[in-house]
């Protein structure tokens, strides 16, 4: 097959990435089905440690931020993430380097045969299992592995890894993970493997003891972040910020002390916090990270499309707030970074998102709001937007795509004004690639294969 073709193929299987899932169960998700397509395989996720994470919002943040330290350290690091913003080789990266597009198609080539002959195989679960080959072939000393969907069912949940880690839990998915923090919490928490550590960050209530009640009954040490770990914010501008953590239980750490991180955002900061803690559960079981990888580490980690300033003048930003938690972070943000300003807002989002909550946060920051969307299967119609914009009590502007809907923002904006694009992660990539083209800066590197 050609790279396009090998793309096609993964998409023609049944992909819950495109179409809406209508439960969330084992019959829907069967992990036996990706178990028995890794065991053909040679059972490749048994053949590198791995750190495995989960949560609602700040797991791709965490993530990139444990790999970039680890990587830093010297070793060898496996990076599957998902969704990606611009080319589907993002999801596969080792030492920082995507997957190249022949090996893609190398691994793709070779395991067809396996995935043809498991009836039910999904697009994730192939993806899953070409990403843990990869990382089995390429040698990796550690893979960080970040959770599609939820924990409990996710394909990714067939490793025992070193650490599992649980970022900030929150209403998402509630027609499939459940209408509760509890609920949700439980899912997330299916990623807890007997006996493995923990790391949580912060988490609200029910959430916080679901999380202890489940690490409790499968024998796994929890480290919470907030009660064992605690941080401080310290000075930010737009380059980055400032923080100090330190542990405050079995003794101090070697990874007590000042960081920087180049993400902008207090929120940034948890999951920095989150990160560290999870690397030092990592030292104490014989990973050598020196504390200066770590700081390291955190100053160059690269996140892309998370409160991300693409330009200072005019103020452009982007965001994935992809629920009404995240959209409320991402309000609060913004008051801090850019205090007074006032948006043109562009928005976009799938259509089993919690609009109306996500909008409610966001109108309170605009002063003038575009409603569009990308060119993704569940993308919602502008149209449907812009009435819900009405019913949340405000208006909005209609645009048939994000790069229109840019241009029409920078004519409507004004001197001094600021640029918000946000919602899906999908705008937030037609957005930047828009941009690109707009300052005629090279495109990001989409390559013509992203899987919308």
């Amino acid at each position: 097959m050609e790279f396009q073709e090998v793309i096609a193929y993964f998409h023609s299987l049944t992909d819950y990435e495109k179409t809406r899932i209508d439960r969330y169960a084992p019959e829907t998700l069967d992990l036996s089905r990706v178990e028995r397509l890794l065991d053909t395989l040679g059972g490749p996720q048994r053949r590198f440690p791995s750190v495995h994470i989960t949560g609602t919002k700040g797991k791709g943040s965490t993530a990139a931020m444990i790999e970039a330290c680890l990587r830093v350290a010297g070793r060898c690091t496996g990076f599957y993430s998902s969704p990606h913003l611009h080319t589907f080789r993002e999801r596969i990266q080792v030492n920082g380097q995507k997957i190249p597009r022949e090996e893609v198609v190398s691994l793709a080539d070779e395991v067809r045969p396996q995935i043809d002959g498991i009836p039910g195989v999904t697009t994730f679960e192939a993806i899953t299992a070409l990403g843990m080959l990869h990382f089995a072939r390429m040698g990796v000393d550690v893979g960080v592995i970040e959770v599609g969907l939820g924990g409990r069912l996710d394909a990714t949940n067939i490793l025992i890894p070193e650490v599992s880690v649980i970022t900030s839990v929150s209403l998402d998915h509630t027609y499939l993970l459940g209408d509760t923090l509890a609920e949700i919490a439980f899912e997330k928490a299916g990623i807890i493997k007997p006996g493995v550590p923990v790391v949580s960050a912060p988490q609200r209530g029910e959430a916080a003891r679901v999380i202890e009640d489940v690490s409790r009954e499968r024998g796994a040490t929890l480290t919470l972040v907030g009660r064992d770990w605690v941080f401080e914010p310290g000075p930010a501008n737009l380059d980055g910020q400032d923080f100090r953590i330190c542990r405050t239980v079995a003794g101090a750490s070697p990874f007590d002390g000042e960081y920087w991180l180049p993400l902008l955002g207090r929120h940034q900061i948890e999951n920095a916090a989150n990160a560290v803690a999870t690397l030092d559960v990592l030292r104490e079981r014989g990973f050598d990270i020196p504390v200066e990888a770590v700081r390291e580490g955190l100053r160059v980690v690269h996140w892309p499309g998370r409160l991300e300033v693409l330009s200072r003048d005019p103020l452009v930003v982007v965001d994935c707030a992809h629920n009404p938690y995240s959209a409320r972070i991402l309000s609060e943000a913004l008051d801090e970074w850019f205090p007074g300003q006032r948006w043109v807002v562009v928005f976009g989002a799938s259509v089993d998102k919690d609009i109306a909550g996500m909008l409610g946060a966001l109108l309170a920051l605009s002063e003038y709001m575009i409603v569009t969307r990308s060119d993704h299967p569940r993308a919602a119609a502008p149209i449907s937007l812009a009435d819900i914009v009405a019913e949340v009590g405000g208006g909005a502007e209609v645009s048939v795509n994000v790069g229109k809907a840019i241009q029409r923002a920078l004519d409507v904006m004004g001197s001094g004004g600021g640029l918000l694009v946000t919602g899906s992660i999908f705008v937030v990539a037609d957005a930047r690639e828009a941009w690109a083209q707009y300052t005629g800066d090279p495109l990001p590197d989409c390559e013509g294969d992203s899987s919308t």
